[in-house]
């Protein structure tokens, strides 16, 4: 048995310092995909200058630049707008199913009081629904998150930070 020793036996190296690989980009969970749906992917970030792509005495881009970039970018307004096409229209309802409860409750006393089974009354059942309807909400925005827009943000946070890697702070 040959006994070797080496001094950077314990360190992590790296063919580049600043080269990591994301261990999650192609990894996907158990039903994790986009939808036919989902549309076209939008265009790519559009490519800021750093000190490696400038020649000499070229000003480089600093990273509030880059940011504001990014933010005008396609791939950030479709993250956007998919966000935007969710949680309005889930606030919307969310908020008249609550109103038109405590309205209910508050006007239409005999109406809440009125026996569904035993002693469960229409309060009771339209206070659970509130709690039901929360969850659901919840659901089906982790959903929608996962489906169309948390590849795409990945992406574009990826992205802004190869851009933003080389800029001036």
């Amino acid at each position: 048995m040959d006994k070797h020793e080496d001094r950077d036996a314990g360190k992590v190296r790296l063919s580049d310092p600043g080269e990591l690989d994301d261990p999650w980009q192609d990894a996907l969970a158990s039903g994790w995909g986009e939808l036919e749906t989902a549309g076209p992917p939008a265009s790519p970030v559009p490519q800021a200058r750093g000190p490696a792509q400038d020649g000499p005495g070229t000003p480089t881009v600093s990273a509030a630049d880059i940011y504001l970039e990014v933010q005008r970018s396609p791939a950030f307004q479709e993250v956007r707008r998919r966000y935007r096409r969710f949680v309005v229209p889930a606030c919307i309802a969310f908020f008249v199913w609550y109103v038109a409860y405590v309205v209910a409750a508050t006007t239409a006393p005999e109406l809440m009081a009125r026996p569904v089974a035993g002693s469960v009354n229409v309060a009771m059942v339209a206070g659970l629904g509130q709690f039901l309807s929360t969850f659901l909400l919840t659901w089906a925005y982790a959903r929608h998150a996962r489906l169309r827009r948390d590849r795409l943000a990945l992406e574009l946070r990826w992205e802004t930070q190869e851009l933003t890697r080389g800029a001036e702070r």
